[in-house]
């Protein structure tokens, strides 16, 4: 069986009037493996966040090959690409993106309900995820009842509930001290642990020291791909 993420040759060119083109991506070629922690660097303008929406099937490449699970993502419809975002893809965002009036619970369950599953196993689920992120006794809570730790730990537990293959973190402490910051960190090594495969998409090389392999992009190129020596686990 292939990597669970083959990238090849991927071109993202975007059409900016005027018949000017600003070419985001350049041939750009990534293998991920089930249970890696990539971290994807790089300064802004540096193709960092157009790589992070074509993995998480947000865009297509222009040119070149995705596979996902051996499955070609370059060519799927916007149908398609939604179903595999919500099967395979848990997104975990900066600002947290929960709905304010729903608790917990509730924004937890959004996925499933996507995916069609009985209210039963919705809750069942989603409390099971809120518990293996720390937060059981917080189930009933709404965002403005909760720190940015907790409420980055209720996303982390939404991009958990679909069981994905690829859980990928969008400068995922961005918002949140330092301090909590580290909770964060240490409770996604936790899940790395478990066998996750985490794509965290950052410029901060704190964040980068926990990954176990360190990507680094510039004006559209990867300028290098590294293991890191001080690996957690």
């Amino acid at each position: 069986m292939g990597d669970l993420i083959e990238i090849r040759d991927v071109e993202k060119t975007y059409d900016m009037g005027a018949e000017a083109q600003v070419r985001a991506l350049d041939r750009v070629s990534l293998n991920i493996a089930q249970g890696d922690y990539v971290a994807i660097m790089g300064p802004s303008g540096s193709g960092k966040s157009t790589l992070m929406n074509l993995i998480g099937c947000l865009d297509t490449p222009s040119a070149g090959s995705y596979r996902l699970k051996e499955r070609e993502i370059a060519t799927m419809t916007d149908d398609e690409l939604a179903q595999i975002r919500n099967a395979e893809i848990g997104f975990i965002f900066q600002t947290f993106n929960l709905l304010p009036r729903a608790d917990a619970l509730q924004n937890v369950e959004l996925p499933l309900i996507y995916a069609g599953m009985s209210r039963r196993d919705r809750h069942e689920r989603a409390k099971e995820a809120l518990g293996s992120v720390g937060l059981g006794d917080r189930m009933h809570h709404r965002p403005n009842e909760m720190s940015g730790g907790q409420r980055q730990r209720v996303a982390i537990a939404r991009a958990l509930v679909n069981r994905p293959s690829i859980l990928l973190a969008d400068e995922p402490t961005g918002n949140l001290d330092s301090k909590t910051g580290q909770e964060i960190l240490a409770l996604m090594d936790k899940l790395h642990a478990e066998g996750n495969t985490i794509i965290l998409v950052t410029h901060d090389e704190e964040l980068s020291r926990h990954a176990e392999r360190v990507v680094r992009l510039r004006d559209g190129l990867i300028v290098s791909d590294t293991r890191n020596g001080s690996t957690h686990g």
